[in-house]
């Protein structure tokens, strides 16, 4: 069982090749995100996914049959993200029967199973590699002839999207297909940065990003200089935990939130029915029943530490789709931060259509509307 959880940047960490062209079949060096040299098939037919969600990069490249690689993968994609899970289960049912694993990071990933299923490789989120080298799992998994690499979509998102999905393009055998992935990622990312560099006098409201508000009864969950933090930073505006979280993530006194008084606030949330079921959690997402994301985003700024800020005060309270944190999909997150950051700049721009493009040019289920909402009703 296993469970292993920017742009200017990418040409530095993107893939690196120290045999030539690979043909199919061919034996290559590659370096993963981490700078690690691995040896792997080239392409890969039968993967292994460090977690579910992973599908969201694997459904960009392998489009039309994004299941035909995955052998077994951890089975957190219908926990965290129920409602993607259903749709893709709509149109894909052979998904319920691969092989889940639970995780690395507490041990029971079993060996065993992993030789039984045939991988070519196992692909890892970077933030399980602390635990899977304590545990020994590369050099065991090595003297069974499965190479593991590491992508990137959470830690340091906006350094590694580019670079993530390089590297999986060249295992997949879809270097094409991946670079106009990224060629669309940076192109739309732009449509905020372009705009705010030529922007005069250009202020930057103060932003709460507050992270699965509502998940438990603890406040607050938030982000620090990275993921949705730098998603705000992007998008023209001050992350307020940025000087108080030291890493990635963190949490955030109350106190501290009344302190700063901070002019939005956004509530990152999914359908998290299967891990609190009935809880106070925002369910956006693809089809989500938006009136009531909207009245359980309402209630969240009833707890003490919002109810006499600017930003509940004036209405500038949102919710956004959890999972933007930690897939490839971040630059509609930034649009979306953006226009709510900056109206007047950002009034052509139309986030849900971005998102729609992204599904009809490389993801094979349908775009869904449901994955913002907000209190600002003139938005």
């Amino acid at each position: 069982m296993f469970n292993v959880h920017g742009v200017a940047c990418a040409a530095a960490l993107s893939l690196a090749l120290f045999s030539g062209a690979a043909e199919a079949g061919e034996l290559v060096k590659v370096k993963d995100i981490t700078g690690r040299e691995v040896e792997v098939s080239v392409p890969v037919e039968r993967v292994i996914l460090g977690e579910g969600r992973q599908i969201y990069f694997t459904a960009a490249l392998d489009t039309d049959t994004p299941f035909k690689r995955i052998v077994g993968w951890r089975d957190d994609f219908q926990k965290a993200d129920l409602d993607g899970y259903n749709a893709y289960l709509e149109k894909f049912p052979e998904m319920g029967k691969i092989p889940t694993f639970g995780g690395m990071k507490d041990g029971t990933f079993d060996i065993e199973q992993a030789v039984t299923l045939k991988p070519d490789v196992i692909i890892m989120n970077i933030d399980a590699k602390s635990a899977t080298e304590e545990s020994g799992y590369i050099e065991k998994l090595s003297k069974v002839g499965i190479p593991l690499v590491y992508v990137d979509f959470r830690e340091k998102a906006m350094e590694n999207t580019d670079p993530s999905m390089r590297l999986i393009g060249k295992l997949f055998g879809k270097e094409k297909r991946a670079e106009e992935f990224v060629e669309f990622h940076d192109t739309q990312i732009k449509r905020v940065t372009d705009v705010l560099a030529k922007a005069k006098d250009l202020k930057k409201p103060l932003v709460f990003m507050e992270r699965a508000g509502g998940y438990s009864d603890d406040c607050c969950m938030s982000f620090g200089n990275e993921n949705f933090g730098k998603m705000v930073e992007l998008a023209g505006g001050t992350n307020m935990a940025g000087k108080i979280i030291p890493g990635t993530f963190g949490t955030v006194n109350p106190e501290q939130i009344i302190a700063s008084n901070p002019d939005q606030v956004i509530v990152t949330g999914a359908n998290w029915e299967l891990y609190v079921p009935g809880g106070k959690w925002v369910g956006v997402g693809p089809g989500a029943d938006k009136a009531l994301a909207t009245k359980k985003l309402a209630a969240l700024m009833q707890r003490p530490a919002f109810t006499d800020i600017k930003a509940v005060k004036d209405g500038n309270v949102h919710a956004i789709w959890h999972q933007f944190y930690n897939n490839p999909y971040q630059f509609v997150a930034v649009q979306q931060i953006a226009k709510w950051l900056h109206p007047e700049l950002f009034k052509d721009l139309d986030p849900e259509v971005t998102f729609k493009e992204l599904h009809e040019r490389f993801l094979p289920v349908a775009y869904r509307s449901g994955y913002f909402v907000s209190l600002n009703t003139g938005l």
